[in-house]
């Protein structure tokens, strides 16, 4: 039965853009087979379920094929096979509509767009609108 490495598998499948990528998603403990996490040799072979955590994600491809070799993106579906639940991509829906509010930790800082948009969540426009004439009610107790 054909084997390959798990980070020569997701890179030839087209999951992560370079075999470092895939390695070190591995080291970070984000890759796992069969629902234990993985180093980057660990070799898959057909019928194995690899989960990939790419946060807020969780996706998971069945291995129809152990290859090392980069194929088309024509191929892929020959390849592996998309088995993520529905939910998943719900999670992935929700982070894209909340998007701006939840910022995940060392993206660093907002961008001049990014600091109105929460600035405009966090203060709504009807306040802005308000005017309140404190010096004039005083004047007018006098």
């Amino acid at each position: 039965m054909p084997e390959a490495r798990i980070d020569k598998w997701m890179w030839a499948t087209r999951i992560f853009k370079t075999r470092t990528i895939a390695a070190e998603a591995c080291k970070k403990g984000r890759i796992s087979i069969n629902g234990s996490q993985v180093k980057p040799a660990r070799m898959v072979k057909p019928g194995d379920v690899v989960q990939v955590r790419k946060p807020p994600v969780t996706y998971s491809f069945k291995v129809l094929q152990a290859i090392e070799k980069r194929v088309g993106a024509k191929l892929v579906p020959e390849i592996m096979e998309n088995v993520t639940t529905p939910d998943q991509y719900e999670l992935l829906e929700m982070s894209k509509i909340s998007g701006f509010v939840d910022r995940a930790r060392g993206t660093g800082r907002p961008t001049k767009k990014e600091r109105r948009d929460l600035d405009e969540f966090f203060m709504p426009e009807y306040l802005d609108d308000f005017d309140f004439d404190f010096d004039d009610e005083e004047e007018d107790e006098e």
